[in-house]
């Protein structure tokens, strides 16, 4: 970075974003432990000064990138809602594991969250998994039961022990084909049979 990109003025919001999306960057890359302020101040083209001064310390800037994954996450759920076709319940399935499986790469992928230490790690899955399901109860399963009868006891339960299923078996086994998470989805939500005259 030049000089004068490290003293450029930028609004508050803007800069605190580039910060964040540099320590994302940087916690895909190398982890969090690796991590320094200087990293992403250098990252960012700013001082490090700068960077304490928005984000305070390195747990304040963990929890913000956890806020900004989760965020992504459940904005990609509404995208995915939005685009479905109505009674494409095979297509909304398939839709939904492609997403699970974009956010959720086995560790070593350089796009996937590294969170060394378990409690951030832990935090972040289920803080994620929670903003899905709300997402879910928001958009999802009210369209499916205007126009199925929900066949599952304890909904919100039923998909908070989905999700975290789906999330484990794709990060554990990678290689599992998308109708064999297809089947599980069906199978766990006991959804419809499909509609040959849907759409």
């Amino acid at each position: 970075m030049t000089k004068d990109n490290r003293r450029s003025v930028k609004p508050p919001a803007v800069r605190h974003e580039e910060i964040v999306r540099a320590a994302r960057a940087l916690f895909a890359e190398q982890g969090v432990r690796a991590t320094t302020f200087q990293q992403v101040a250098d990252r960012v083209g700013v001082t490090r000064g700068l960077v304490y001064h928005y984000v305070g310390d390195m747990d304040t800037l963990v929890e913000q990138v956890v806020d900004a994954s989760i965020a992504d996450f459940a904005a990609d759920v509404r995208r995915w809602d939005a685009a479905r076709r109505p009674g494409d319940i095979d297509g909304a399935v398939l839709g939904a594991i492609a997403l699970v499986r974009r956010h959720v790469r086995p560790e070593g992928t350089p796009a996937a969250p590294r969170f060394d230490d378990v409690a951030t790690s832990q935090q972040y899955l289920d803080r994620a998994i929670e903003a899905v399901v709300d997402t879910l109860e928001e958009t999802t399963i009210p369209a499916y039961a205007a126009r199925h009868a929900i066949e599952i006891a304890h909904v919100r339960e039923t998909f908070v022990v989905l999700v975290h299923g789906l999330v484990a078996l794709v990060r554990s086994q990678p290689g599992t084909p998308d109708d064999v998470l297809a089947t599980i989805v069906r199978q766990t939500l006991r959804l419809a049979t499909p509609d040959p005259a849907a759409g």
